[in-house]
């Protein structure tokens, strides 16, 4: 990373990737072109599980241990840290261009990368444990239905995991004083 003031841990980056609601999954398709999709992913420890349907350009990409890379992005806004008239004062004050960049023409962001190894989930109670996880973050009001849904769906799912093995994290967030939160800080 070259940005090392704006790493963040690895805590951090399994918080993020525990709150936001998906993930991109990037690969190589079979003609070994990149290719990346969407996804809902849970996490339990350092495996990342989704779910999918049994046949498509993903399906076929997903070769048994394969390395791919998942992007998780949380929060990202355009900072405000200057009123209207401290930004009608930047007009007169050329030295004041490094500040425009670095502060107004910016964008707060929190984001995780992770890399790892894709596997297909075979063993059917490993598939119903990881659509357990995967339906209680997503839909847990609805957790009473889940035994009748999985009974009627869970032949037609195909359903992966992914070991995590690298995982990184980066943000920029500007604190209430409108300094850069750098090295990690959270407060």
């Amino acid at each position: 990373m070259r940005r090392k003031d704006r790493e963040m841990s690895p805590e951090f980056a399994l918080q993020l990737i525990d709150s936001v609601p998906y993930g991109v999954l990037s690969m190589l398709d079979k003609e070994g072109e990149p290719y990346g999709v969407p996804l809902s992913l849970v996490r339990k420890e350092d495996i990342l599980y989704f779910h999918s349907a049994k046949a498509g350009k993903k399906v076929e990409a997903l070769k048994e241990g394969s390395t791919v890379c998942i992007t998780f992005v949380g929060e990202t806004q355009v900072p405000q840290l200057f009123d209207e008239k401290e930004l009608a004062d930047f007009l007169t004050k050329e030295e004041k261009g490094q500040t425009l960049i670095s502060k107004v023409f910016t964008t707060e962001f929190e984001s995780a990368l992770v890399q790892g190894t894709v596997h297909k989930v075979t063993s059917e109670p490993q598939q119903i444990e990881a659509m357990r996880l995967i339906c209680e973050k997503y839909t847990p009001s609805k957790m009473k239905l889940f035994d009748l849904a999985i009974r009627s769906g869970l032949s037609r799912t195909a359903v992966y995991c992914v070991k995590m093995q690298q995982i990184t994290a980066k943000r920029k967030k500007f604190d209430r004083n409108g300094e850069e939160m750098k090295w990690g800080r959270t407060e």
